[in-house]
């Protein structure tokens, strides 16, 4: 069967992080045949790096998508264009991976799902931290009723000092927010994927604008000092998410937060036969699931410790990028289902997006 033919929208830090080496790793299933950037410059040393021998170079996305050879696109730009540009791949037939998350807000995100619809095209965000082995392990468990009802869970994407100082993260009007659109995401969808409920009833939230301004709080970042004068986005917030069915949600999310323990793309579930915890980030050496129940009169904990990383600080994909990568890639080829759904990913940026929202307007976010 011939390769896929791929093109990227955005030659920036994740999709050097990420997609290109996940997309080199899969190479005997695609190629990438069109690189496109504002800088040029991005884009031509991309090329040379992953491209195809005759890969294009583009700084207008509207030219990529004009090449009728294009399988694939990948939409790896700041999250304010990721609506634009999707719809406009989905009208020029193209099937669409789209970074994470879908949209800053739930009218573009609503635009991204009528053009999927109208397309007939493969559609999915990326949320790679569900390849994770410790994730897929939680899943599995939850499915096999192995926890019970899951009745309350905690999304955890703290970070005590890890702002991003590179590309647009502090600027609002690129990204539409700080920490709760960013690393949030990830671990509101992971624990939204778990317990299998995306049936939401209301969403309050806090959002919080303390430390960013702060030039003595920029001491001890992970990525070294930002700029507190052009730091627009917050800094932390929380959410508190309420299921239809009464099951409940906090989620937390912090850039820079005074707190001890770092926990990104975390969950921690909790079941009517059981309970379990994922434990990753800055705080911790590796990856840890643990689950807790009773069990012959006593409490009893169970440990699985696999190697797994959850961020691309060092590059070379990720095996859960890498995973990611090849069932998108073959769910194209065979037209099957990728694993992360349009209807999940509009969700997450429904809840986040409601977040922000309850924050501003000091109220409930009421769902229909």
């Amino acid at each position: 069967m011939a390769k896929l033919k791929i093109g990227i929208i955005g030659c920036g830090g994740i999709a050097n992080q990420k997609h290109f080496p996940a997309l080199k790793a899969n190479a005997n299933l695609c190629e990438i045949v069109a690189f496109c950037d504002i800088v040029k410059e991005r884009a031509v040393q991309a090329a040379k790096e992953f491209g195809a021998e005759d890969a294009k170079i583009y700084t207008d996305y509207r030219e990529l998508l004009k090449d009728k050879s294009i399988d694939i696109v990948h939409v790896c730009t700041p999250n304010v264009s990721h609506s634009e540009i999707t719809v406009a791949a989905f009208e020029a037939d193209k099937n669409v991976y789209c970074e994470k998350p879908m949209a800053h807000n739930t009218v573009e995100a609503e635009k991204m799902m009528e053009a999927w619809k109208k397309s007939g095209k493969k559609f999915t965000v990326g949320y790679q931290n569900r390849f994770r082995q410790e994730v897929q392990n939680l899943h599995n468990a939850c499915q096999n009723g192995e926890l019970g009802e899951v009745y309350y869970g905690k999304a955890h994407a703290v970070r005590r000092r890890g702002v991003p100082t590179w590309g647009v993260f502090p600027d609002k009007s690129q990204q539409g927010g700080g920490p709760l659109i960013d690393i949030g995401t990830h671990a509101l969808d992971i624990t939204l994927w778990c317990m299998d409920n995306y049936d939401v009833k209301s969403v309050s939230g806090s959002v919080f604008y303390k430390l960013g301004n702060l030039q003595q709080a920029t001491e001890g970042n992970l990525f070294g000092p930002w700029d507190p004068k052009t730091f627009e986005v917050e800094d932390s917030a929380m959410g508190f998410i309420k299921m239809k069915d009464g099951a409940t949600i906090n989620l937390e999310a912090s850039w820079a937060l005074n707190v001890l323990e770092s926990r990104e793309a975390s969950t921690t579930l909790c079941g009517t036969l059981a309970g379990a915890e994922i434990h990753s980030g800055m705080s911790h050496s590796k990856n840890e699931l643990i689950y807790n129940r009773g069990r012959n009169g006593q409490l009893m904990e169970e440990t699985l410790s696999p190697v797994g990383g959850v961020a691309y600080f060092g590059g070379g994909g990720g095996a859960e990028g890498t995973v990611d990568c090849e069932q998108w890639l073959l769910s194209v080829q065979n037209n099957t289902e990728p694993l992360v759904q349009p209807e999940e990913a509009f969700m997450v940026t429904k809840i986040l997006d409601a977040i922000y929202r309850s924050a501003e307007e000091g109220k409930e976010i009421v769902f229909e």
